[in-house]
């Protein structure tokens, strides 16, 4: 992953970001300590994509192991008010 220094976007602007965001995520780094990810909307809306789609795979997986309770909204409470 390409690093650019928090000091190089506060020079130039952010600006300083284009060339390299077209070849992936930026780290920032500030203070010698990578602090911060940039990327495009594009870059992240597929990242959000495919987190929402491994959430969905790792439930489905809970419910074919046995892993999942089903109940109703009432129950639920009642249990909870319980303990």
């Amino acid at each position: 992953m390409i690093a650019v220094a928090a000091q190089e976007i506060k020079r130039r602007g952010i600006g300083a970001m284009n060339g390299q965001l077209e070849a992936g995520p930026v780290w920032v780094i500030c203070n010698n300590t990578p602090k911060y990810v940039m990327m495009t909307g594009d870059a992240y809306r597929q990242l959000e994509d495919e987190l929402s789609a491994l959430r969905v795979q790792l439930s489905e997986a809970d419910v074919r192991a046995g892993r999942v309770e089903r109940g109703s909204a009432d129950e639920l409470m009642g249990e909870l008010l319980e303990n």
